[in-house]
Order: structure tokens, then C-alpha cells, then sequence
């Protein structure tokens, strides 16, 4: 069968595609989405009465549906950072809590801005030794903002106060970030604050940045007390931030919370379809996690379900840089409902895994069915999917072409950018001629995969270390360095 774009809507999966070499287990009563059938196990089988072209045409289907990567865009960090903290603290992560993009999407990459509001799209690869296997990456990259020139901002933050945030790097953490925060915010900006323990308290309603000591003031009524009613504090928090909204600006409630739900309606359905209603409204989320125990899974599908992002921290250095330098220059949005497609040349790739992004995948057909959620991406975001690519031995030309689309935040007119990889174009030794940027994004994977289920391109935890050790001075980024120490703490753990 010859190799075709299948109506465009192929090119950006390839970009966000590696994590799909091994997938964690559901827990009860997760609400994910069942992982996508592999690639070439078709689900029906010929039976006698089928017709032999009928059969052809489903194989045909099948073998087309099997080139065709397509998952919405994520930019959430959380599961690095808890399992960051972690691994510091002598623990191994929970296997279940680590997502394999957010490790490496909390990485620096090198990716050209685009001069407009769209995506820049890149792709690069390289083989890996010895074999006729290769990773692929597929890189976006949105333009980042001028501060001065940004819409004003509605913020409505809603604070967990209940008894377990008592613990040192909860509570206290979060209100200093907080009073930082007030003093960056612009003269148009608005915040609202909504507490949350046994019930809910509204300490501010929507307040302009020019009444900074009210604010600074409700930030001082923050009090520990009571269990941990999630709901209430995510409806008084959405009713606040409807109540105040404004269309020429840009609306988000911020839930900052360990994410232990114990009281009110804690079944995640129901909070997840409020937030997903109010997401509709173009109110969008952002959690912040804190805490060392920590509800990693609702914290992260709140946020997808609410339009948003989930990140944690675990130091005031951390939250500082949260609340001060990136929450400032991304308030605003680039791009809704984002969605990436790679389609693979079946003449030249044998199979493909991509990794990561396990909850994110959505069916090929909904590339372009506009009404089908994506991901919500803020200017100088950069979202990098890494695949494993098995290639035919001696084949050449074209690998894959990856899409993005996505949509105008305003408008809601549809876009879409694509890049293509060939053969030619992949490095011929990933540790030899690979850029450092591909490498370091290799070994963050590749790790993150070990802590869940050993699987890491054949990788151990020693030879992991040597090439982040390696890395760390070349890129001299103070994160590389400190994935050395983190693959050295898992050592000794191990």
C-alpha cells in the first residue's frame, strides 16, 4: 500500500509520540481512557462468511489505522516533580504516578519560536546502537509573550486549608508564593480567593491589583482547620470566577491543595464533569500540588478535564519560580484544543511506540473534529513526544510527518503546522552524533520508564547515570545535573 497523509491530518503525533513503550496499570476507580490498541492487532479476525473484499478493506483500514499516532497536547510537569521528591527522600515513586511525557516535558528544550501565534513544529531522530531501531522526536513550540503587552488576567486562586496542609512546605509555602505573586501581577489583573477545608470561604471577591493590601490581607486569613471538601472549594471557586468574568480577558482558577479529598462528593466523575462544564465557559485550570502525600491522579485529571495544567512543588524555591516568573509570563493562551497526529511511511517503518501520553490518545478520525477536546497551550510552551521506531532493514525515504492543530483562543478558527522526518535525516549514533538536547531528552524517558516497569531501551540504571553525568556539563543545565543525582539516588535505592 502506498503511503499517503490520509487528508492531512497527519504529522504532529510523531512529535509527541516515545512514551507508549510500556504502560502502568489502572487503579480502581481511575477514570483514564483504556490505552489504544497496538499498532497491527487488528481486532477482528476473518471468519468464513466474510467476503474476501471485504476483508481487504478492513485490513486495509487496520493497516492504515496502525500508521497513524494522535493524542491531545499536554504540558503538565507534576509527575516529575513528585517523583522528584521522592526519590530525595529515599523512596521510590509509585509506579502508577509516573507519567513518562511530564518528565520530559519539564525539561528545557532547544526548539525555534514560530514569529506568529502558532506552532513551530520540529523532528529529529536518531538510530540506536546496534540496531535497526531509532527514537523520534516530535517537538512544538508556541512564541512566548511580552509581559507588558499581555490581556489582563482574572485569577480566582482556591486554597486547601485543611488539617493535612498543617504540614511544613504546604500551607506556609503557598501563602508566601502568593504574597510574591500580588506583587507581579499588572494594575488590570483581578484576584479572587476561595479557602477550602470542611467547607468553603470566599476571603476576597474578584479585587482589582490596585487594592494589593486587601489581597495581601485575605492571604493573611488563611488558616489550617477541618478535613477536605474539594468540591465545595472548586464551586465556590468556579461560581467566583463566573461571576467576574470578563471576555477580553483571560479567566483561570488556580487550586492549590495536596489533592487528599475526604469529604463532600469525592467521586471523581462528578468533579471532573463540573470542571469540565466550566472549561466550556472558557474558565481554564491550573493545580498546583503540594505535600508529600499527594493525590497525584486527581490533581492531574482535573486539570485535563478543566482545560489546564498540573504542576507540583515541594520547596519555596520552587514555588517562587511557579508563582513569580512562570505563572506571569503564561497567563495568557496560545492555542485550544491542540491535537497532534504522526503518520508513519509503512514502506520504511516496521512499528512504532510512542511514550508516554497514555491518557491523552484519541482516535484518528477525531484529528479535525473541532468539537473534540485537546490540550491548552500558553505562549513559550514547548510539548516533546518522543517514539521508538522499529525501521525495515536497508528501506529508505520518508519516516513520518507530524501534525498540530489547534484552535484560536478567541476566535476558535482551526490551524494547522507540519514537519516531515526522512531516513536520511536521523542521526547514525544517538550518544555519538545526536544533538545534547535529543540525548538528555532520551535519558529522562528512559528513566522515567525504569522507575515504572524496568523498561528502558534496554537501559540500566548505571549506564542511564553515565550518560546523564556526561550530559550535565555539556548542557550546563542545572537540571541534568540534578537527574544525575536522581538516577544516583535511585541506585541506591534499588
Amino acid at each position: 500500500m502506498k503511503f499517503r497523509p490520509l487528508a492531512a491530518s497527519i504529522g504532529l503525533v510523531a512529535l509527541l509520540g516515545l512514551a507508549a513503550c510500556g504502560g502502568g496499570g489502572a487503579t480502581s476507580g481511575d477514570t483514564r481512557p483504556a490505552p489504544a490498541r497496538q499498532p497491527g492487532v487488528p481486532e477482528s479476525r476473518m471468519t468464513a462468511t466474510t467476503a474476501p473484499d471485504e476483508q481487504n478493506e478492513r485490513d486495509e483500514q487496520e493497516t492504515t489505522t496502525a500508521q497513524i499516532s494522535t493524542f491531545a497536547l499536554d504540558v503538565d510537569t507534576a509527575s516529575y516533580g513528585y517523583a522528584r521528591r521522592a526519590l530525595e527522600e529515599g523512596r521510590w515513586p509509585a509506579p502508577a504516578e509516573i507519567r513518562p511525557e511530564e518528565w520530559v516535558n519539564a525539561f528545557r528544550q532547544d526548539y525555534a519560536q514560530p514569529s506568529d501565534d502558532g506552532f513551530t513544529v520540529h523532528m529529529d531522530g536518531a538510530m540506536l546502537p546496534g540496531r535497526d531501531e531509532a527514537v523520534m522526536r516530535v517537538g512544538l513550540q508556541t512564541r512566548a509573550s511580552d509581559p507588558a503587552a499581555r490581556r489582563p488576567a482574572n485569577l480566582t486562586f482556591v486554597v486547601d486549608v485543611s488539617g493535612s496542609m498543617a504540614e511544613p512546605g504546604r500551607l506556609d509555602l503557598v501563602k508566601a508564593a502568593l504574597l510574591k505573586l500580588l506583587d507581579q501581577l499588572a494594575p488590570g489583573d483581578q484576584v479572587s480567593i476561595v479557602s477550602f477545608s470542611d467547607d468553603a470561604d470566599v476571603l476576597a471577591r474578584m479585587t482589582p491589583l490596585t487594592a494589593r493590601d486587601e489581597l495581601r490581607a485575605a492571604v493573611g486569613e488563611l488558616a489550617i482547620g477541618g478535613g477536605t471538601d474539594l468540591e465545595s472549594g472548586l464551586v465556590a471557586g468556579y461560581q467566583e470566577a463566573a461571576k467576574a468574568y470578563r471576555p477580553a480577558a483571560t479567566n483561570r482558577v488556580i487550586v492549590l491543595s495536596d489533592g487528599l479529598a475526604n469529604q463532600g462528593d469525592t467521586q471523581w466523575r462528578s468533579l471532573l464533569d463540573r470542571v469540565k462544564d466550566y472549561a466550556g465557559r472558557q474558565i481554564t485550570l491550573l493545580t498546583v500540588g503540594v505535600g508529600r502525600e499527594y493525590g497525584d491522579e486527581l490533581m492531574e485529571q482535573l486539570a485535563d478535564n478543566g482545560d489546564g495544567m498540573a504542576v507540583y512543588v515541594s520547596t519555596q524555591e520552587e514555588a517562587d519560580k511557579l508563582f513569580t516568573t512562570q505563572l506571569p509570563a503564561t497567563i495568557e493562551l496560545r492555542a485550544r484544543d491542540a491535537k497532534a497526529q504522526v503518520v508513519f511511511n509503512p514502506s520504511v517503518v516496521e512499528s512504532h511506540r510512542l511514550i508516554g501520553y497514555d491518557n491523552r490518545t484519541i482516535a484518528a478520525e477525531e484529528f479535525r473534529d473541532d468539537a473534540r477536546d485537546g490540550g491548552e497551550i500558553g505562549p513559550g510552551h514547548s510539548v516533546t513526544a518522543l517514539y521508538a521506531v522499529e525501521l525495515k532493514p536497508g528501506a529508505r525515504g520518508q519516516v513520518a510527518q507530524a501534525t498540530v492543530r489547534w484552535q484560536d483562543p478567541d476566535t476558535r478558527e482551526a490551524s494547522e503546522a507540519s514537519e516531515t522526518l526522512s531516513s536520511g535525516d536521523l542521526a547514525g549514533d544517538l550518544w555519538g552524533e545526536a544533538s545534547p538536547r535529543l540525548q538528555v531528552n532520551v535519558v529522562v524517558a528512559a528513566f522515567a520508564l525504569y522507575l515504572r516497569d524496568r523498561k528502558a531501551f534496554g537501559m540500566d540504571l548505571p549506564e542511564l547515570a553515565k550518560h546523564a553525568g556526561r550530559l550535565a556539563p555539556v548542557t550546563e543545565d542545572p537540571m541534568v545535573s540534578e537527574l544525575a543525582t536522581l538516577i544516583e539516588k535511585a541506585r541506591s535505592i534499588a
